[in-house]
């Protein structure tokens, strides 16, 4: 009995020893300015021997709690980037809070010169550029795109977004795909505060990082690293909106984080041409494309998770239903083969509505450490009626030559299936692997349009022609390809790989054009038009057997390959006339790449590769369009397959000292047997082929091969911070060529086209209560035509945009988005200058400030346009287009924030220590 009263008393004792525990909570800021450090390192430190007890992180708000301390005598310490660290004695006795522990910037006294000490704001490793996202000011309720559009080298060029010089590809957050390849969806889907680091890369194709022999494919790539203390929780943003011409929106984003496992939902629903979610009510990039007006309801759904230790699964749903009303006015001028002009007016009407479903998956399963499978399908599927018409006249700059009055009504569907497999062995030797792939592609494509035409030509006698058709196309597809590769190590440096591939791409297209006799509703009279009609098949089927060697020392890498490919491509018609066209293509691809690390933060990367390209089947397919009858296209088998040679530089330096850093981008293609469309201007009427006349003043385009395309283009940043301003200055250069050979009416010649572009921006770093980014960018441009000088050219455009955000007082905020653009040289009427004005004034509510009620008005001035030029190898053309203009809109937006209060200071230490960044795989050397 005595026994078991002692170990009774011994189990009370111990259990109520370890229940005396405490907690010590506290709110780090910036001394001075008082505000919230987020993600500062606090650690509890024995007073003898400064060993560590416990440690976290601050949340978002600066707020920290340790629990479970024992009573005693302990030693606070606060530490954070670029802040002198805060030490700070503790008898613990109760719980304790601290209240606010104010840090300050690090400083020097040199003979009383002080020297503040700034974040760095990035470092160059490899050809990844990493930045710390604390060192660029936002505010509090921003996205990660108004962040990453504050990075030096990121600009927004003919709607899309550019890091380096080149198109963003693809988002990940913490390595792991973040709704495919869809990037603004991406980036709308993140708060900027939940965000610790930003990477960008050149992330190689999966063959590549499977291999380890670099292929040449690269996909621009930002990975997004989240604070670990944010990577549990819920978080995300919902807004509702009513205005005038009942304009509307809704929509919400939603993450729910459980380290791992990751899941976010996206949707909305509006009329005020947003085609995805953004938290920026001002928005003016591309997420409101300035097309037409737009309707647009989305859902869409990303999922990321660890299943166990050894699968990772990733994955993204979309749902958007999307009506577009768009009108365009063109004005078009032709390449002629003399001094004669020839001009196209065109106004057109067009309603859309487009139904489209996305999936896409990534799974990964590392079965062991020398074996690994990769499966990643895609699918699709579009539904679309159409709507259209247009009114177009043809000139002589004098006379009318002709007209035409069209009407169209469509259903299309488009169903497109994607699947690439990989598997990856690693033998016992080092070096020596084994990766096989496959990839199984299928597609289908369905249209049924009916359309009515009025031609009007006008010269050499008026003549009226009527077209009254029904249109049947069906097109279906199926290509697969499959591939084995070995890699052998012959020294500690250099390695071999050896690899064969065999594939084949399966098109059936179908062409059947009804011309309407008697349209008795129900039961039309149809007859066949053969000369309109057609049915087709091609198939091309490559063999290729490749040979590369590798070498690293050092700072240097260094790669050459040869690759020998053997293509047959084998043509078939069944109607109308029933022929056969076998074509055999040999061609030696030779590649070398060199990359050299001059230090840890400077480095350059070289590129040589050639490659082939095969005919597309509207290429292909002998049959005529007429969906312009003034503009005809038939196809050409007859062609061969082109070939390239593209020379590409990238050289990146950081100096994460004095932050200011250089990024060059430049590369020239030159391209043999190019496929390029060439045109016939029928100065007579003239009979093209199976009794179609191609009148007077009619064009009929064709594709063919040509000799001597060539093309270069360079983009040159460079950034420095500007202190006095507490901003970064950013400035940019570039420079294209581009020289596309013609050929009209069997003359030859070359459009030649020549840019210089320049810009600059400055994007503020002073706090979370003021916020803006200020950019500018000038496009000189000159376009040379060999065969009619009267088509040269030289036109100018300078864009610009100011956006401002600042709390101003007690949670009021002012938001401004500024956008002007100015256009010189283009055809008459189209030299457009406008500022696009959007406003709003709001007020934060609710005791943690995440709600705000806003007053938004866009486009102030009524000054919204469009206006783009496109140039081809057949024409040059100015583009005006319907946009949405002013309208005044009361929001109420709301910001979801829950988090755990932080994560812990062992798995923080072991995540740093093991180098787990999300189980990113690079894509760098």
């Amino acid at each position: 009995m005595r026994v078991k009263f002692s170990i009774l008393l011994f189990f009370f004792a111990t259990t109520t020893l370890i229940a005396q525990t405490y907690s010590i909570k506290g709110r780090v800021q910036e001394s001075g300015s008082k505000t919230a450090i987020p993600n500062a390192t606090i650690l509890l430190l024995r007073v003898n021997d400064s060993t560590q007890v416990d440690g976290m992180i601050s949340d978002l708000d600066g707020n920290f709690e340790i629990d479970d301390v024992r009573e005693g005598e302990y030693l606070l310490k606060v530490q954070y980037l670029g802040y002198q660290n805060l030490f700070r004695s503790l008898q613990v006795a109760r719980n304790i809070d601290l209240g606010v522990i104010s840090i300050q910037e690090e400083a020097t006294a040199l003979e009383e010169v002080t020297i503040s000490a700034r974040r760095s704001t990035s470092q160059q490793k490899s050809d990844t550029t990493l930045y710390n996202a604390d060192a660029f000011k936002t505010m509090r309720d921003a996205s990660a795109q108004t962040l990453i559009e504050k990075l030096p080298g990121v600009t927004s060029a003919d709607g899309a977004l550019q890091a380096q010089g080149e198109n963003i590809g693809q988002i990940l957050v913490d390595g792991k795909p973040f709704f495919g390849t869809d990037v603004r969806t991406a980036l709308q889907n993140l708060p900027a505060e939940v965000i610790q680091s930003i990477e960008i890369f050149d992330q190689l194709s999966e063959k590549a990082r499977l291999s380890g022999f670099d292929d040449g494919e690269r996909l621009k790539t930002i990975n997004i690293i989240t604070k670990p203390n944010r990577r549990k929780g819920q978080f995300g943003r919902t807004s509702a909106g009513y205005g005038s011409d009942d304009r509307y929106v809704v929509g919400a984003s939603i993450n729910a984080f459980n380290e791992d496992q990751r899941i976010t939902f996206t949707g909305l629903s509006n009329n005020i041409n947003l085609t995805d979610y953004s938290s920026d009510p001002n928005a003016q990039d591309n997420a409101r494309p300035q097309n037409g007006i737009i309707n647009t309801n989305l859902a869409g759904l990303n999922y990321s998770d660890l299943w166990g230790k050894k699968i990772k699964v990733s994955g993204s749903y979309v749902f958007s239903s999307r009506e577009n009303i768009g009108q365009e006015i063109r004005f078009r001028e032709f390449i002629t083969n003399n001094e004669t002009d020839q001009f196209y007016d065109e106004v057109s009407n067009d309603t859309r509505l487009n139904n489209q479903h996305q999936f896409d998956m990534r799974f990964e399963y590392n079965i062991d450490e020398k074996n690994r499978i990769l499966y990643i399908p895609r699918f699709s599927a579009r539904f679309e009626t159409e709507n259209s018409d247009f009114f177009g006249e043809t000139t002589n700059g004098v006379d009318l030559i002709n007209s035409v009055e069209n009407t169209r009504t469509a259903k299309n569907k488009d169903y497109d299936l994607f699947n690439r497999f990989f598997y990856s062995h690693k033998f016992d030797k080092p070096g020596r692997t084994m990766t096989v792939r496959a990839r199984l592609g299928n597609n289908a494509n369905e249209d049924r349009a009916n359309r009515l035409a009025e031609n009007q030509f006008f010269s050499p006698t008026f003549r009226t022609e009527t077209i009254n058709q029904q249109i049947n196309r069906d097109r279906t597809g199926l290509s697969w390809e499959t591939g084995i590769s070995f890699t052998e190590a012959v020294s500690e440096r250099s390695q071999f790989e050896l690899e064969y591939e065999i594939g084949n791409r399966i098109n059936d297209s179908d062409q059947l054009i009804f011309d309407v006799i008697d349209e008795t509703p129900g039961d039309p009279e149809l007859r066949l038009d053969t000369a309109l009609s057609n049915t087709f098949e091609s198939k091309f089927l490559t063999q290729e057997v490749e040979l590369g060697y590798q070498y690293s020392k050092d700072g240097l890498r260094f790669q050459v390959e040869g690759q020998y490919q053997n293509a047959k491509l084998d043509n078939s018609q069944g109607f109308p006339l029933t022929f056969e066209l076998q074509r055999t293509f040999q061609s030696f691809q030779p590649s070398v790449r060199i990359d050299y690390k001059f230090s840890d933060n400077t480095n350059i990367e070289f590129d040589y590769d050639t490659r082939t390209n095969e005919p597309n089947l509207r290429q292909l397919q002998p049959v005529v369009d007429n969906s312009n009858p003034l503009q005809l296209y038939v196809g050409n088998p007859d062609l061969d397959q082109s070939y390239s040679n593209r020379l590409r530089v990238r050289f990146r330096s950081n100096n994460p000292e004095t932050d200011r850093n250089w990024f060059l981008f430049a590369q020239s293609s030159f391209v043999k047997n190019t496929i390029s469309n060439s045109s016939f201007i029928a100065q007579e009427a003239t009979e093209i082929e199976n009794g179609i006349i191609l009148e007077q003043g009619s064009q009929l385009f064709r594709p063919v091969n040509l000799d001597g395309y060539w093309d270069f283009r360079s983009w040159l940043s460079y950034g420095i911070p500007a202190g006095f301003i507490k901003s970064n200055f950013n400035m940019n250069f570039g420079a294209a060529y581009t020289k596309r050979p013609t050929l009209v009416n069997q003359q030859n010649g070359f459009n030649n086209s020549r840019r210089l572009s320049t810009g600059f921006s400055i994007s503020s770093n002073i706090s979370d209560q003021i916020d803006f980014n200020i950019w500018t960018r000038f496009s000189f441009n000159d376009v040379e035509n060999t065969l009619n000088p009267n088509l040269n050219n030289k036109f100018f455009n300078q864009r610009g945009r100011i956006n401002f955000n600042w709390i101003i007082w007690e949670g009021f905020v002012y938001r401004l988005d500024l956008t002007h653009q100015v256009n010189s040289g283009l055809s008459e009427g189209f030299d457009t200058n406008f500022t696009l004005v959007n406003m709003s004034l709001g007020k934060k509510i609710f005791n943690n400030q995440r709600g705000e009620i806003s007053l938004n008005v866009y486009d102030l001035f009524r000054q919204n346009n469009n206006i783009r030029r496109n140039i081809s190898e057949t024409f040059i053309e100015d583009v005006q287009s319907n946009v949405l203009q002013r309208y005044v809109m009361l929001t109420f937006s709301y910001n979801i924030r829950r988090f755990s209060k932080g994560m812990d200071m062992d798995d923080y230490n072991e995540m740093i220590n093991t180098g787990d960044d999300g189980g990113r795989v690079r894509g760098g050397r």
